[in-house]
């Protein structure tokens, strides 16, 4: 295990109810949604684990450099984990799993093994593009 990824389940692990939060309860957060302000102000930043996939895919989706500058702001603070060879082995055996089934896209597949590495809930909307895996906890529950 490299220092990284002792480091990061470390932290991982000091944080006992942390969660994985998908991108689109990151968008309606930096939208000013009530229900996903509230919640994510009421656990915390540093109780939120942000997968590098999902902080790309946010930028990925900016229109001007008033929106960058705001994501990179709502997102200090929260646990970003990169993408390691564990999380990357865990992808491919389910891209591997999956690929004829489900079809799972490739940054669904990273969120998802990221989730399982670290064995954290993941919080979303999309429920369908990850309920059939076994192991994970997935939720779109905002309490």
């Amino acid at each position: 295990m490299t220092r990284l990824n002792m480091f990061i389940n470390f932290v991982v692990n000091l944080a006992i109810d942390m969660l994985l939060v998908d991108s689109n309860i990151f968008i309606n957060y930096l939208r000013g949604y009530v229900p996903e302000k509230a919640f994510i102000e009421s656990i915390g930043k540093a109780n939120m684990g942000l997968s590098v996939i999902v902080e790309m895919e946010l930028y990925n989706g900016v229109l001007n450099r008033n929106e960058y500058v705001k994501i990179k702001k709502e997102l200090l603070g929260m646990i970003r984990i990169p993408i390691n060879e564990e999380i990357s082995n865990t992808a491919l055996l389910l891209s591997q799993q999956y690929a004829l089934s489900h079809q799972m896209s490739v940054s669904d597949t990273l969120i998802a093994a990221t989730a399982l590495v670290f064995d954290l809930e993941l919080l979303t909307y999309n429920l369908k593009d990850f309920r059939f895996i076994p192991g994970l906890k997935v939720s779109d529950a905002l309490d």
